[in-house]
């Protein structure tokens, strides 16, 4: 897919920024700047947006992978269904990979997962045969290909659907999608949403806000655009904004057989990939854009806080004990800020200890209130014989425990990097780095089955055999009183008390059975859920815990930066008092033209930020 002219314009553009902040930059000794700066330009030259393919399973979501891509990446077929992520990418020439953890913890590192190559005739099958990958915790697999669609450095990543929505891989679809730039949502056109996929959603958008809903399989519908507008009204009733799209992944496969530019446009999938390239991927540059304008724009604060006072002193040497003065302040404020008594990092590990204590009380909550639902519904009513369904629903619920919590943690997470945020300039903390809480793939895995309970029944054996245990007591005693009598001991009162007696025994054995599979089933939910709440809990410490280092660690850095800069005013500024005329008149000359490029290049780069679409640098 060529690039449009916008795109081209953008990426021009932003390469020139980058290069004239670089010769800005060159000469001054500031290796930090440098170092920013080619960090920088590695951003903008690789630049990914991460698409997820999300939705029902047998909603057409590898089938349509597969149309937009012209390539077999995922297995289709009406008895399979994908079981494993497969992340698709640019490459110059094709291949798989597999990353999996299968002698590693639990909850390994990213950068500890072992990748091992796949043939490609085997990529079809892989995701889906659960043989193919018998022995192995697969995390996902990686595809490569010479595609144009992905050159502008688009990656779809195709989830699985296996269980529906509202299952444990639901939830771990939801709790990936803040890793996600944008998602495409797939349901097919031969019905409304449902109140599942509704519901699902919303709690997409929570997420991630950039959703498209696509209407698949229109060749199967002939009244596909009714069911398309129905679907608007669903969306508008919900609060949901997001376009959609119909598209026909079997007219696509057709129209690229054919070579029908019609065909082709009745799929969809022009609009589609006009969708793709203009309102995800472009924007994706505009962000991509702004990202560097806020770095150099960063470098030109911190050049210009640099050289100012040396100019300033050197122009006005009378001046130079109050700038001195003046700088040693500014520069204790700023060791302040590297210090851990810092009211920063007072902020940030208050906050953490107090997300800490407010998320794992959250989710106590919530799994005691499920434990409480799941109890009535056991006790109103025999488990044995709704196990399976009592399974899937608790299932359910466990995976909407799961979504409320991660994204609730998301959200706080958000909330905590905006107060720590305060302390510092709002071009500092504009640029922190985004941290995906709710990466928690596998999660639900670890837990162990919820098991099963005595299903309660009896054959007729049993039956028998617990109403002669009951009789034989009362056979026994009526015929021992009525023996006094002079009758047999087996006569008919006798008898009728065996049989009255033998059946309040198995009217009793079976409350007694009933009670205890409920007691059993009790058991095996609070089993489950207290193993589900034990991973949650780690994983939320260690996600915390994560996010308290990064943002340590970022501000830090840009703590060090803002320091350097005044350290370097400071010996800067008292050099100069010592420097000849001849000396200052040259030295004054350099520092002119540095900061003029300075505020030419940080004045263009600050009106590019008030913009919507980014421009040329004056």
């Amino acid at each position: 897919m060529p690039a449009t002219p916008q795109a081209k314009k953008t990426r021009i553009s932003t390469d020139t920024l980058i290069e004239r902040a670089e010769a800005m930059v060159a000469g001054t000794g500031r290796t930090d700047l440098t170092d920013l700066l080619a960090l920088t330009r590695a951003r903008w030259t690789e630049p990914t947006t991460r698409v997820m393919v999300i939705g029902e399973f047998k909603q057409g979501k590898s089938a349509l992978v597969n149309a937009l891509l012209n390539a077999p990446v995922c297995r289709v077929g009406d008895d399979v269904t994908t079981a494993v992520p497969t992340v698709v990418s640019h490459a110059e020439q094709a291949y798989a990979t597999v990353v999996d953890a299968a002698d590693l913890p639990d909850s390994p590192a990213i950068e500890d997962l072992q990748r091992h190559d796949l043939p490609l005739d085997r990529l079809a099958t892989f995701a889906t045969d659960d043989h193919e990958r018998a022995g192995r915790r697969v995390q996902h697999v990686e595809v490569g290909l010479p595609r144009d669609v992905l050159k502008n450095g688009l990656v779809l990543v195709d989830t699985p659907g296996v269980g529906g929505l509202r299952t444990s891989q639901g939830a771990v679809t939801v709790a990936a999608l803040p890793s996600a730039d944008a998602v495409l949502f797939v349901s097919d056109a031969t019905a409304e949403y449902s109140a599942t996929e509704l519901d699902f959603l919303a709690r997409v958008l929570r997420a991630c806000p950039n959703v498209t809903c696509l209407s698949t399989k229109t060749d199967l519908q002939p009244e596909w655009r009714r069911i398309v507008d129905l679907n608007r009204g669903h969306l508008e009733r919900a609060g949901v904004d997001a376009p959609i799209i119909a598209v026909s992944s079997l007219v696509r496969d057709l129209a690229i057989r054919t070579r029908d530019q019609s065909l082709n446009e009745e799929s969809g999938f022009a609009e589609l990939v006009q969708h793709l390239d203009t309102d995800i991927l472009g924007k994706s540059r505009v962000l991509a854009h702004r990202s560097v304008c806020r770095d150099v724009l960063t470098a030109c604060e911190n050049l210009t806080m640099m050289l100012g006072p040396e100019l300033a002193a050197l122009e006005d040497p009378t001046r130079l004990p109050d700038m001195i003065v003046e700088l040693e302040r500014a520069t204790a404020e700023a060791d302040e800020l590297r210090q851990r008594s810092a009211r920063w990092q007072v902020t940030l590990s208050d906050g953490v200890a107090d997300l800490n204590s407010d998320l794992d009380h959250d989710l106590r909550e919530r799994v005691r209130a499920l434990i409480r639902d799941a109890e009535t519904s056991i006790d109103s009513g025999d488990p044995g014989q709704v196990w399976d369904e009592f399974s899937t629903w608790l299932e359910e619920r466990s995976s909407d425990l799961l979504s409320d919590t991660f994204t609730w943690a998301q959200e706080n997470t958000a909330w905590l990097c905006e107060r720590v945020g305060d302390h510092f300039t709002a071009e500092m903390a504009s640029s922190v780095p985004r941290f995906a809480v709710g990466e928690t793939s596998g999660l639900l895995e670890l837990a162990p089955d919820l098991g099963d309970v005595d299903r309660g029944r009896l054959h007729l054996g049993q039956k028998l055999f617990i109403g002669m245990r009951g009789s034989y007591g009362g056979v026994l005693m009526f015929g021992l009183l009525t023996s006094i009598a002079g009758l047999a001991l087996i006569n008919p009162l006798s008898i009728g008390a065996g049989l009255v007696l033998g059946a309040k025994a198995y009217h009793d054995e079976k409350g007694l059975r009933l009670a205890r599979r409920r007691n059993d089933a009790k058991i095996a939910v609070r089993r489950y859920l207290d193993d589900v709440q034990f991973q949650v809990s780690k994983t939320l410490r260690d996600r915390l815990r994560q996010v308290q280092r990064g943002l340590r660690d970022y501000y830090t850095l840009r703590a060090e930066e803002l320091q350097r800069s005044l350290n370097e005013s400071l010996t800067a500024a008292r050099a100069a008092a010592q420097s000849s005329q001849s000396e200052r008149e040259e030295r004054i000359t350099v520092l002119r033209a540095k900061l003029a490029e300075a505020e030419r290049l940080g004045t263009g780069v600050a009106r590019s930020l008030g913009v919507a679409e980014p421009r040329e640098v004056a």
